[in-house]
């Protein structure tokens, strides 16, 4: 039987509304005898922020639900600073804090029906396949370089059963990003928000959407289990040095299928593309690892541009990290800093004077501190600048310790071949 009230996205929103006006009821046992406070006109409040709620999603970007959250609490505790003269119990805001939490299954289900639309189910040359995303209205999807690479054909598969086909727009075999494209997008899709800030943290909750073994539009939920790992290019090993920094990892269990879908955070933001598995037995073992939000938002635009990106190259190799042994060994004043094993020979490094490392002793090279005044406490900082803020070009000031002096060294960048 169906039911004979639907219930809207901002019925519990409402609710919760109620319960956190009982709740103010309550708070006003806190407020001093004297002078007798006039209680809040909880229907004023609550109209009015009903009614905001309702002009926003009327808008083309209607608010998440933590964007709701955060405007119920709002304008509830603006409204209850105005009548308690400018000021309001801590415990007010603490229990209105409660009250207005929506639980975590609410969020989950409403999170799905959002993103799934815009997960897609990528079939190539119907020999593998793997996930995608929805990235703009123009119909580019955003996935792993490594699903489409070597097909010959693209089969677009969307959460409603609508099938499209595919052509390959770009492709970075060094941050295993590819963007494909569509004539035309199903109806009622919206393109996923990429996160514009890297705040992710340690033990925030996140969700992965994908089509693991063929299993479409499935969704997993895990925490951030770890920031600023690294991922090696998938390039031959005459540049598989190349290594893709600020790397998410995550348990939200990701098999194979998983790869080139969003990893998003609860309110809906795509924080990573899923892209690897550490694990001996090909499926989930709790360690997976995602493609950052600021390597989309600097890379993808590239991509469908100029069907490719270029990055900016020192031409120079370095200790991925220096432990007390390679301190020892290569005679340094200073565990912190990038180490210059090696310059190429006519490059960037070489033009501007870099010392590397005498290859029998491992002693002699230079020490990068800082680049551009920001501080150098290992390669991956030094990498993670160069490749989120820098461009071919670019000179950058490279601050090293070279014989027990401290100088500058000015760089121009040149493109990685």
């Amino acid at each position: 039987m169906r039911p004979l009230i639907r219930r809207s996205p901002l019925a519990g929103l409402f609710l919760a509304l109620l319960a956190a006006v009982m709740v103010l009821a309550a708070c006003a046992a806190f407020r001093p005898a004297e002078p007798t406070p006039t209680a809040p006109e909880t229907e004023a409040i609550v109209a009015e922020v009903l009614a905001r709620l309702a002009t926003a999603s009327e808008q083309p970007e209607a608010p998440s639900v933590a964007a709701a959250r955060e405007a119920l609490i709002e304008a509830v505790l603006a409204r209850v600073r105005a009548e308690w003269d400018g000021t309001t119990p801590a415990v007010t805001t603490v229990a209105l804090e409660q009250a207005l939490k929506p639980d975590l299954e609410t969020t989950l289900v409403t999170l799905y029906r959002r993103a799934n639309p815009a997960v897609v189910y990528i079939i190539v040359s119907d020999r593998s396949s793997g996930s995608g995303f929805v990235y703009d209205r123009q119909g580019h999807i955003v996935t792993n370089n490594h699903v489409v690479a070597d097909g010959r054909s693209y089969e677009i598969v969307f959460a409603s059963g609508e099938r499209r086909r595919g052509r390959l727009v770009g492709t970075d075999p060094d941050s295993d990003l590819a963007v494909l494209k569509v004539d035309d997008l199903p109806a009622a899709i919206d393109p996923l928000p990429i996160a514009e800030t890297d705040d992710v943290v340690v033990g925030q909750f996140v969700v992965a959407i994908g089509n693991p073994f063929g299993n479409q539009g499935s969704m997993s939920l895990g925490i951030v289990s770890g920031l600023d790992r690294s991922l090696r290019s998938v390039r031959g090993a005459a540049t598989g040095a190349y290594s893709l920094p600020r790397v998410i990892q995550t348990d939200a269990p990701i098999n194979p299928g998983n790869s080139g879908g969003p990893l998003l955070t609860l309110d809906g933001r795509v924080v990573g593309v899923n892209s690897a598995i550490v694990s001996t037995t090909g499926v989930n073992s709790g360690v997976g690892f995602a493609i950052p939000a600021a390597a989309v938002r600097r890379i993808v635009p590239a991509l469908i541009a100029d069907g490719r990106y270029t990055y900016p190259y020192m031409g120079a190799t370095f200790a991925d990290a220096i432990g007390l042994a390679e301190q020892e060994a290569y005679g340094l004043p200073q565990i912190q800093g990038a180490y210059v094993l090696g310059v190429v020979a006519g490059g960037p490094a070489a033009r501007a004077g870099l010392i590397a490392a005498d290859p029998r002793t491992g002693r002699g090279g230079d020490l990068i501190i800082a680049i551009d005044d920001q501080p150098v406490q290992n390669f991956a900082d030094l990498n993670g600048y160069l490749i989120f803020h820098t461009r071919v070009g670019q000179t950058v000031a490279l601050t090293v310790l070279r014989q027990g002096r401290q100088l500058v060294v000015p760089l121009t960048l040149g493109a990685r071949p």
